[in-house]
């Protein structure tokens, strides 16, 4: 996998995590668009598309709150074979579009489904078993690992042998992590963060992980405490440091 950083900066939110300037990345300056925040408008995707043009899918991307994870499909987009999407959200993100025009971060991942022919399947890790009923129709291209079932190690090996066959995606929304360690705008999950990165680290022991990228900031109006920050800065550098190991350009010494 290419070793780069893309940073998408929507909120500031990482503009209050001074550690990333530590690392080799580039900064995606998204603060002026209109029509971005949980939706997108046709205008503020076809800008986006022009932002991310000059990058390749390869790499760590960094794209801010879950309130703007539908990046996911502009990042996903540039790739030009088969490929599955593995998805860490608390939220399976499949809901039907509520207006044709308008890509939203409740709907990303079923418009990739219809959209996109080079998207085999959606493997979906951490989401409440309460919203399976969201994927009705696309069983035979879903893999479902609920919250309630992510503590079986065994399934995971499973998975890894018997499902991916195909170069991978993998997308982390940090809503699927406890409080403990994220704080985010969206109800969460109860994983750790070492039991997210354990997880990780059987994933891109598959030899092409083509990229990934990491959501679930705070947006800094929101922030009740500097606690949210340090949290999130925190999470941050492990799952970087973490990552770098495959992906990301080490930060200098």
């Amino acid at each position: 996998m290419k070793r780069s950083l893309v940073i998408l900066n929507f909120t500031h939110s990482y503009e209050t995590q001074p550690f990333l300037r530590q690392y080799p990345a580039s900064w995606i300056d998204c603060t002026r668009l209109q029509g971005t925040d949980c939706y997108c408008s046709p205008e503020s995707y076809r800008q986006l598309q022009e932002m991310l043009a000059p990058f390749p899918p390869e790499g760590l991307h960094l794209i801010d709150s879950g309130d703007y994870h539908y990046v996911t499909k502009l990042w996903t987009d540039k790739i030009d074979r088969p490929f599955s999407l593995v998805l860490f959200d608390h939220h399976p993100d499949m809901q039907p579009t509520l207006f044709d025009e308008l890509l939203s971060c409740g709907c990303w991942v079923r418009t990739m489904l219809d959209t996109n022919p080079f998207l085999q399947k959606v493997c979906l890790v951490g989401a409440n078993e309460a919203l399976k009923s969201e994927m009705e129709g696309y069983d035979s291209r879903l893999i479902f690992f609920s919250e309630q079932s992510l503590a079986s190690k065994k399934a995971w090996q499973f998975f890894s042998e018997r499902h991916i066959h195909e170069p991978l995606y993998l997308s982390v929304d940090k809503d699927v992590l406890s409080p403990r360690f994220a704080t985010t705008n969206w109800d969460q999950g109860s994983m750790t963060l070492p039991q997210l990165e354990s997880l990780l680290h059987i994933i891109m022991a598959h030899d092409d992980v083509v990229g990934i990228d990491v959501c679930g900031e705070l947006p800094p109006y929101l922030s009740q405490a500097g606690d949210d920050t340090a949290i999130n800065e925190a999470s941050n550098r492990s799952l970087i440091e973490f990552i770098g190991k495959y992906a990301v350009q080490d930060a200098p010494a």
